[in-house]
């Protein structure tokens, strides 16, 4: 199946129409996504640090974990909403840009590599997980949303 016109399409909807053509729609979305960018940046940073022994060492690694729990996952949220209404207002040019499929690449990994791996070793507890390990998820998360936010940056000059 060709997905082109499927992308067209999807540019060409309502909302898609309408945030294209708004004077401060784009912007507005487009700085509610930085905004919960920059915020699950903190939250996973903060976690990330932790782990290597960096940041909030007066607390263990699972309660800043937990605390930083709600403020990851409702800035995901915030960013998905708001990236999909950025991606119908201009679907033809992302699907034909390289760096959005790389965004998407390390969105989908650090995703799941957050979800699957890093939450399970952070609330572990300094006890069961291996010190050394808790620094190699740390890196590899720092890594994975870091790739998701330079190739989202590299999407404007593509």
């Amino acid at each position: 199946m060709e997905l082109l016109p499927v992308i067209e399409w999807l540019e060409h909807t309502g909302a898609g129409t309408a945030i294209r053509d708004s004077t401060w729609l784009f912007p507005c979305i487009e700085a509610g996504h930085l905004l919960a960018l920059a915020l699950m940046g903190g939250s996973v940073l903060l976690v990330d640090l932790r782990m290597l022994g960096l940041g909030v060492t007066r607390l263990p690694v699972a309660q800043v974990c937990r605390d930083a729990r709600p403020w990851l996952i409702g800035s995901f949220v915030v960013l998905v909403v708001t990236g999909v209404l950025l991606f119908l207002s201009e679907a033809t040019k992302c699907y034909l840009n390289p760096a959005f499929w790389i965004k998407m690449a390390f969105l989908i990994a650090g995703t799941v590599f957050t979800f699957a791996v890093r939450q399970r070793v952070a609330l572990a507890g300094g006890a069961e997980v291996d010190p050394a390990m808790a620094r190699r998820v740390a890196v590899i998360s720092v890594v994975l949303w870091s790739g998701v936010g330079i190739a989202g940056r590299a999407i404007a000059f593509y």
